[in-house]
């Protein structure tokens, strides 16, 4: 019977990146995986391929549209969509084999099968007619979550999709309707209607993009609504049909009252991401789950069993890849005896559309539900110089900072580029740094981040080119 340290079970970012940091700090480790290839949802049907198409149809986009206004002439672009598909396919490989290369450059044993806890100390593997038990020291579960599916409608991942179908279209509908006003809704929304899909957006709340800002959720839905998306807030879709050569979505008020059809091509199902946990024995095992199906942790993210630990989508916070990240790297020191820590008050969320949407830290909404003072600094993108020449002046950034301390508590962007202007508040949010900080903090000039620096200096009043 083999023996390890360390047994990871889930090889997306959160496990592969605590194979390595446990790798790294001198343990013997193995990772299960059932999938085909490593790298989980994010590389193989999330993340990743959603950027290569996003990237893709907004090429795509700005040759039929924008390329002409700038002086240079092209022809109508013409869409080969299975082009595209093999450009996201290829970007997909690169990241896969990037893992792959990873695990043998870090001497980790890569154990393919279904994982399942046996107790402490001990993890079965089958896989391809066989079953193998391997013992190790301790175990992580970084199975990561599956998507949230609606009562009563049947995903066939054809005419009625959750996100991974979505990906993989054979052909652009000439309607899509889209069940969820979040990130992942969103994001494939603007793919789709880029490449020529009338879309239609329902939502059971009265906003997109619940958790962000609401300010910034409003500018953008008018920003998305100029570009041709259809919302229905407050609403829910309560049943499609699937009989006729188009499907007859039953839509209605969230709050009751008459139900209308819509009729769409598509329907994508985009509710959310539940944890998943099934066929990891973890009731046999003895390990607690929480009222919402995630595994129970600790602070230093050990289950109610000793040796056992779990990261990731499958415990609670914010379902992003990067928070999974960071637990991998803090839970794989933990194990180490060192002292790893992960901060849930500094982690951005990032939305890829055109424009982007970041945020990071507190919303004006939480800080007023918690009664924090605090100040507001703004500056629209229609003020910044590198934005005007290149007419993309959508947008706005948005300091929040404590009203006694100038400490800043949040930051919120929407405008081009936004997932990379983020940053600078991150860096700024772990050094505890005040918006006065960030306000004298010299920016290259012309650069779109020259706002972050404005909405700082906006906080005290006294922004300089508005």
């Amino acid at each position: 019977m083999a023996s390890y340290d360390l047994v990871v079970i889930g090889t997306g970012p959160g496990g592969y990146v605590c194979a390595i940091r446990a790798a790294q700090l001198g343990m013997k480790v193995a990772v299960v995986e059932k999938n085909a290839t490593l790298g989980g949802t994010c590389l193989n049907v999330g993340c990743m391929p959603s950027k290569a198409l996003l990237h893709a149809s907004e090429m795509f986009e700005e040759a039929a549209h924008s390329f002409a206004k700038m002086g240079v002439s092209v022809s109508a672009p013409k869409l080969d969509l299975p082009a595209m598909m093999n450009f996201k396919q290829q970007g997909i490989d690169g990241n896969v084999k990037g893992v792959e290369f990873l695990m043998k450059k870090n001497k980790i044993d890569v154990l393919k099968g279904t994982g399942k806890i046996l107790g402490a100390g001990k993890v079965e593997v089958s896989g391809d007619g066989k079953t193998e038990t391997v013992e190790t020291r301790n175990i992580v579960i970084a199975t990561g979550s599956d998507i949230a599916r609606l009562k009563g409608i049947e995903i066939d991942e054809k005419r009625i999709v959750s996100s991974t179908g979505a990906l993989s279209l054979e052909k652009v509908p000439s309607s899509l309707l889209i069940v969820g006003a979040g990130v992942i809704g969103l994001e494939l929304g603007s793919v789709w209607h880029r490449l020529g899909a009338k879309v239609t957006v329902v939502e059971f709340l009265d906003r997109i993009l619940p958790g962000m800002d609401g300010e910034v959720a409003k500018q953008f839905q008018r920003m998305l609504e100029k570009q041709g998306f259809t919302f229905k807030l407050g609403a829910k879709v309560t049943a499609v049909d699937t009989s006729g050569k188009t499907l007859q979505a039953k839509v209605e008020p969230a709050a009751g009252g008459a139900a209308e059809t819509i009729e769409a091509d598509v329907v994508l199902v985009c509710i959310g991401r539940v944890p998943y946990t099934e066929g990891l024995g973890l009731k046999e095992a003895g390990v607690a789950l929480d009222n919402r199906g995630r595994v129970e942790i600790d602070a230093h993210f050990s289950t109610n069993v000793k040796g056992i630990y779990a990261i990731g989508d499958v415990v609670a916070g914010p379902m992003l890849a990067h928070k999974a990240e960071d637990e991998g790297v803090a839970c794989a020191e933990i194990i180490a005896g060192q002292a790893g820590h992960v901060n849930y008050d500094v982690i951005p969320g990032v939305v890829y559309t055109t424009p982007e949407v970041s945020s990071v830290g507190k919303t004006e909404e939480e800080l007023k539900q918690a009664g924090v003072a605090y100040t507001v600094g703004k500056f629209p993108f229609t003020a910044n110089g590198r934005s005007k020449v290149n007419q993309t002046t959508d947008g706005l950034v948005k300091v929040l900072a404590d009203a006694k301390t100038d400490r800043v508590l949040g930051v919120h962007i929407v405008g081009r580029e936004a997932g990379e202007m983020i940053h600078e508040a991150c860096v700024l949010m772990e050094f505890g740094g005040s918006a006065e900080d960030l306000a004298r903090t010299c920016h290259a000039h012309p650069t779109r981040s020259e706002a972050i620096k404005e909405a700082s200096l906006a906080v005290g009043k006294r922004a300089i080119h508005m």
